[in-house]
């Protein structure tokens, strides 16, 4: 479960890129958060895992506050960033052993864990290969696997479908759904409206730092009849 209380966020004193913002993700969902470029869809991700701080009000992860209990609070989740270009000199094997280390998986578990995902992301072949030789999509698959090892309680994925072949993002989608029905919270942006469209059990949208919508699909279809997601979308943000 991921409870976000009245959180707000700026860089400067001008202007606040997130605003009293209120969500609260349940054990057991797949939660889409969607909004355009500068909206506050990273910067409100940066604070749920405590990258960034936050300005005011507070953000539990299972009931732990993440400004209060971090080491805690990140111990329970995954996270995948916006991008994949981190750690480029270590080997793929070398970066997921690191990361077992990081969240307390090692020995058989680890080396299964590792093998179970990499075959299941086709990437059992790269591992022996430095990070920096891979293409975009091999980079996003081994910073999944990587967040997968520990099988978190509580999945954060920043615009993870970013690079992924149709095949990894089908493996992708079917795992979501699979650790959902395990009762984890998986919570994760994008811009690919179709995706959320067939995945999510509820969404977000973001508007300039504020929710300007925050519920099951099937209320916005009943509300705006005939149109797609895409453009409910254009309508809502045209209308904030």
């Amino acid at each position: 479960m991921i409870a976000i209380n009245n959180v707000s966020k700026s860089y400067d004193k001008k202007k606040k890129v997130v605003e009293n913002l209120s969500l609260k993700i349940e054990a057991g969902e797949i939660f889409g958060f969607i909004g355009h470029n500068g909206a506050g869809k990273t910067t409100t991700i940066k604070m749920i895992t405590g990258i960034n701080t936050i300005d005011d009000g507070e953000i539990l992860i299972d009931g732990v506050n993440i400004a209060k209990e971090p080491l805690v609070a990140k111990r329970k989740m995954g996270f995948v960033p916006d991008s994949p270009d981190m750690f480029l000199k270590l080997k793929g094997i070398e970066y997921l052993k690191f990361m077992g280390t990081v969240y307390g998986v090692a020995g058989p578990a680890l080396s299964q864990q590792i093998t179970t995902l990499s075959k299941r992301f086709e990437m059992e072949n790269s591992l022996k290969d430095k990070i920096e030789g891979y293409s975009h999509g091999m980079r996003q698959k081994i910073i999944l696997i990587g967040a997968l090892l520990h099988m978190p309680e509580v999945f954060i994925l920043d615009e993870p479908m970013t690079g992924l072949d149709p095949r990894a993002a089908f493996t992708l989608k079917e795992l979501m759904r699979e650790e959902a029905n395990k009762g984890k919270t998986i919570f994760f942006s994008t811009h690919v409206l179709e995706v959320a469209e067939k995945l999510c059990d509820r969404i977000a949208m973001i508007n300039r730092g504020k929710i300007i919508f925050c519920g099951h699909l099937d209320e916005l279809t009943a509300k705006y009849e005939g149109l797609t997601l895409e453009e409910v979308f254009m309508e809502v943000t045209a209308n904030a």
